[in-house]
């Protein structure tokens, strides 16, 4: 893990602490612990996407089978027992050598703290996501927010972020903008 705030715990309790820069843990938005979702976690996920006001929400059962079968691939950010941000991604099954970001959500109170480029580069070192080359996520052309965070990911890291068309529009069944590939990388193994 590149930030020198952070230590992984035990790998019994699935869990990462992290303080804040200034290294103080006085209140819940100071001690932040991420760790990879269980199944009681499913329908926080679905809350926090919901609660967000920014995320397209899915249904509870797809938050369910995400923070079970796709647990490996997925982090939450908790302070004071609730879940106040998340990183929700898989590896695609044609792209082996990349782990795509599928959303990747805070609460409004927990914004502006670097809390989401924090879990990037850690969700980007889980186990399951180490050996990754690249970093992809589609990202809507109205979501300048998603659109700074990575690259703010790629600045970090010291790789490229390419944006090439992806999704438009057009596929979509309803009105939606279209949804760039953002491609970060490659990350040395």
């Amino acid at each position: 893990m590149s930030n020198s705030n952070s230590t992984w715990m035990p790998a019994a309790s699935r869990k990462h602490c992290m303080t804040n820069p200034a290294g103080k843990s006085t209140d819940s938005k100071d001690s932040i612990i991420l760790r990879t979702p269980t199944a009681s976690d499913g329908a926080a996920l679905w809350q926090l996407v919901k609660a967000t006001g920014e995320l397209e929400p899915n249904t509870a059962y797809c938050y369910l089978l995400l923070a079970t079968d796709f647990a490996d691939t997925c982090l939450v950010a908790e302070a004071a027992g609730q879940i106040v941000g998340a990183v929700i991604g898989y590896r695609p099954p044609r792209e082996p050598d990349a782990a795509f970001v599928w959303q990747v959500g805070v609460l409004p109170d927990y914004r502006g703290l670097g809390l989401g480029l924090r879990m990037l580069t850690a969700w980007r070192d889980l186990p399951a996501n180490r050996n990754c080359r690249w970093v992809t996520a589609t990202v809507a052309d109205d979501n300048p927010a998603s659109q700074s965070l990575f690259q703010r990911l790629a600045h970090s890291a010291g790789v490229e972020c390419t944006v090439n068309p992806h999704f438009t529009a057009d596929l979509f069944p309803v009105a939606h903008p279209a949804e760039p590939l953002h491609r970060i990388g490659p990350f040395s193994l």
